[in-house]
């Protein structure tokens, strides 16, 4: 389960997460559902008091490139999800994830979230030609994001599936009760409804490609 307790955002005045009481309804959520939960760092004091908290680091796009939080954040012990930088190549992608592995941890997840183009119908572009790669690559994990690889409601769950048929080894998807009333990023947001059919849709489609879908928690 993922929540943003500290939110690096393009506009200074847009909302930017909670801080240090989002990490503990963060606990609170794990302690209630018996998910793991994971969060963004995005300076060395939100490592020490995410880790207090959370079972998993995530260090978004615009801090791929900043190798001083991947040693800090390395240096908790806890996972990485490492997420690709928005104009990032594949070998910058993966020496990112060396500076981890380099600080003595290996436990990381390689997730592709969209890169910047010249695209102006989607938010980002969901680079699925990167997931085989990565696979043919390394051996870590790796994940999409359709909700921001594509900033669109509606196009998350076909490139959900899609990321199926690439090869990835997990979706992140983004959820709220209430899109429309979401203090952020709700137009890229499933509701419930929609996740239920787009989790039973990819439960159908994993078997004709050869993988088996897992949902954490059951």
């Amino acid at each position: 389960m993922r929540g943003g307790a500290f939110k690096l955002r393009t506009s200074p005045y847009a909302f930017s997460g909670l801080g240090e009481p989002a990490l503990k309804l963060l606990a609170e959520a794990r302690r209630v559902s018996g998910l793991p939960v994971v969060t963004e760092v995005v300076d060395e004091e939100s490592v020490l008091l995410a880790a207090a908290h959370v079972d998993m680091l995530q260090i978004g796009t615009r801090n791929m490139h900043n190798y001083v939080l991947l040693k800090q954040a390395a240096a908790t012990g806890k996972p990485i999800l490492l997420k690709r930088g928005m104009a990032a190549t594949l070998d910058e992608f993966l020496n990112a994830a060396e500076y981890i592995m380099n600080a003595g941890n290996d436990q990381i997840v390689l997730c592709e979230r969209g890169i910047r183009t010249f695209s102006d119908f989607t938010r980002n572009t969901l680079d699925l030609n990167i997931v085989p790669a990565l696979k043919l690559l390394s051996h870590l994990p790796v994940i999409t994001d359709p909700s921001h690889g594509t900033g669109r409601r509606e196009l998350v769950p076909p490139m959900a599936k899609a990321s199926i048929a690439a090869g990835a080894d997990g979706v992140l998807l983004e959820m709220h009760p209430d899109p429309e009333k979401a203090l952020s990023d709700g137009y890229q947001s499933l509701d419930p409804e929609e996740f239920a059919e787009l989790v039973s849709d990819m439960a159908r489609l994993a078997p004709a490609l050869g993988r088996t879908l897992t949902l954490r928690g059951q």
